[in-house]
């Protein structure tokens, strides 16, 4: 990369991906354009590199136009280091104008898989990445995921334009991380056995709100420190709670995904999922966030006999039908009181509970529909972050100063704000009103209005926080007959989904083969050997080799093969005896060099 050429780095959760483009960058002149779609992480980053003292500035929905355009700005003429923008941004006149006049050295693409529809996060936004990069002509990519299978990484190479092939791929085995698959009836005492057996703190995920709070609960009921997590807490509440489990202030956080964005702890000993994940990459993304600190650990997933059959409602869930999605979609506009041919580049602030409440949509349908019209380009909907309250100085420091003389009631709040922020009057800064409220005395309502005063005779900008969700429109309202959503691309994304799903379920119901096998060769590391460690390797370690079981076993695997290769499945299923068993034997059989074990796990006898 740093010789200038297009590199695509496939790097399991945990890998260190913010460093592969933060050091070269730093090490080069001109500024390094990061594009992500999630604002909790560029948030995240930027602050970090703040308190490196590092320059760096992010661009996304909740954002006023005014403070877009000074932040563009500041990174072609304020010496900034990073700048973090939603894909979307990209496609905005004002950003493909600002661009070109700064000195770009890296652009930077994470959770790259999102440009690919192969992929299992498909957003059509990302698409414009290859449009930038025909104004950026030399400036080399750097694409970032960590989960991609192979043709997802194809096809990002092409998207993003790459001028030749360029992969570097890190292995996804995780030697100190067990994955089991522990079946069982009831998953809610098999969870509380669980935590008093595991030693060490943990996550639980699970699929809703409701769940989080009750699994909460019920560990808590029988003596286990625990809490609850979920993207419906308020900010400062999901906040209190990350670092109290981080502090280990209790063990074991029960959550829904929203719980993976900044969790930078390195000894969580164990990840269970309650519930079926969406795909292999989901899980391998979430399991992974155990044993960091590459010490023993484990992932496990419960599965139950209803499983099935809640897989299969989910996908009528996730893909509820062309015409709801029409039906939502009209009544989404009707909600925010877009008329029809209006609301292109649009923001709105969207209030989900209040939408389901008024149009009598069930959650999931809903926010389905909503993700359906986000792949077909139509919106875009961000996750519910806390936006802190923003002030910019519009006055320059002289007409400061003479509204001092002439206003003495305003020079003690004025000085105060000069005193506990820098940069007020070349960009907008994040301010905290019960900070101010501390530091003065004032009672936190007159801190408000010395700032709503100070707005209102236009000495400076304030634009207050906010926690709520926003959905942009990418397009004009549209009627129906001329909402398209397109059939093919519709059952496309439904048969990839419905194929991820069938994955997890034979993930989670075979008992033959290895589960670090299984999930490796998902991501393309076909010639990983057994670990060893999972469920399915342990059980075969009571057949030891010249007893009379296995001998007798031997026999009837190497007359089955002599019929000819058969994958490893139909082959322990042809001899009737338990899996595990027949696993057991064929691997002493492929140590001792008698079966040929080819990459896709297809068997054969070695003539």
């Amino acid at each position: 990369m740093l010789a200038g050429k297009d590199t695509l780095a496939l790097m399991p959760t945990g890998g260190g991906k913010s460093i592969t483009f933060q050091v070269p960058s730093m090490a080069m002149e001109g500024i390094c354009i990061v594009i992500t779609p999630l604002i909790a992480l560029m948030k995240d980053q930027v602050d970090q590199l703040h308190q490196r003292k590092i320059k760096a500035i992010a661009i996304h929905s909740g954002m006023t136009g005014y403070e877009i355009d000074i932040a563009l700005n500041n990174c072609v003429y304020g010496g900034f280091k990073f700048l973090y923008v939603s894909p979307e941004r990209l496609s905005t006149q004002l950003f493909r104008t600002r661009v070109r006049d700064m000195n770009v050295n890296l652009l930077a693409v994470d959770e790259a898989h999102c440009i690919s529809q192969w992929g299992y996060d498909f957003r059509p936004s990302y698409l414009e990445i290859s449009t930038i990069r025909e104004i950026l002509e030399d400036v080399p990519v750097l694409a970032l995921t960590a989960t991609a299978t192979p043709e997802v990484c194809v096809d990002i190479q092409e998207r993003l334009s790459f001028s030749q092939k360029n992969l570097m791929q890190k292995s996804f085995n995780r030697e100190n991380l067990d994955y089991l698959v522990v079946h069982t009836e009831d998953k809610s005492r098999e969870l509380v056995r669980l935590s008093h057996e595991l030693e060490g703190c943990g996550i639980v995920y699970v699929r809703n709100r409701k769940k989080c709070r009750e699994l909460a609960k019920l560990l808590m009921e029988n003596d286990v420190s625990a809490n609850f997590y979920h993207a419906g807490l308020k900010h400062a509440v999901r906040d209190e709670r990350q670092q109290q489990w981080s502090g280990n202030q209790f063990r074991i956080i029960v959550a829904t995904n929203a719980f993976g964005m900044g969790i930078d702890k390195p000894d969580v000993r164990f990840v269970i999922h309650m519930d079926l994940p969406d795909g292999p990459e989901a899980y391998f993304q979430e399991a992974g966030r155990a044993g960091r600190d590459e010490e023993h650990s484990r992932a496990i997933l419960l599965y139950g006999p209803a499983d099935l059959t809640r897989a299969e409602q989910r996908i009528a869930v996730n893909f509820p039908g062309i015409p709801t999605v029409r039906e939502v979609y009209r009544a989404l506009c009707n909600y925010l009181q877009v008329p029809h041919g209006s609301g292109r580049g649009q923001q709105y602030d969207f209030e989900m509970g209040e939408f389901l409440h008024r149009y009598r949509f069930s959650a999931m349908v809903a926010h389905s529909s909503l993700q359906i019209l986000a792949r077909e380009g139509y919106i875009v909907l961000t996750e519910a972050f806390n936006n802190p309250s923003r002030i910019k100085f519009r006055v320059e420091r002289d007409g400061l100063y003479n509204f001092q003389v002439k206003h003495g009631d305003f020079d003690g709040f004025v000085k105060l704000l000069l005193r506990s922020y820098s940069g007020l009057f070349s960009q907008f800064v994040r301010i905290d009103e019960s900070l101010l409220a501390r530091r003065s005395g004032f009672p936190p309502q007159k801190v408000y209005s010395y700032l709503k005063a100070l707005s209102t005779r236009q000495i400076i900008h304030y634009i207050p926080r906010k926690e709520i969700p926003v959905l942009t429109f990418l397009e004009e309202r549209l009627d129906d007959k001329n909402l398209m959503i397109s059939p093919e691309r519709y059952n496309f994304r439904k048969e990839r989904y419905e194929k991820r799903i069938r994955e997890m379920l034979r993930y989670a119901s075979s008992g033959t083969i290895c589960r670090n096998q299984f999930l490796l060769s998902y991501f393309g590391q076909l010639d990983t050997p057994r670990c060893g460690r999972c469920d399915v390797c342990r059980a075969g370690e009571s057949l030891q080799p010249g007893s009379d079981e296995f001998n007798s076993l031997a026999e009837i695997l190497a007359a089955r093969l002599s019929e000819g290769p058969l994958v490893l499945d139909e082959l322990v299923e042809s001899t009737g005896t338990e899996p595990w068993k027949g696993v057991r034997v064929i691997e002493w059989l492929v140590e001792q060099g008698k079966v040929i074990r080819e990459k896709d796990l297809t068997l054969s006898w070695k003539r």
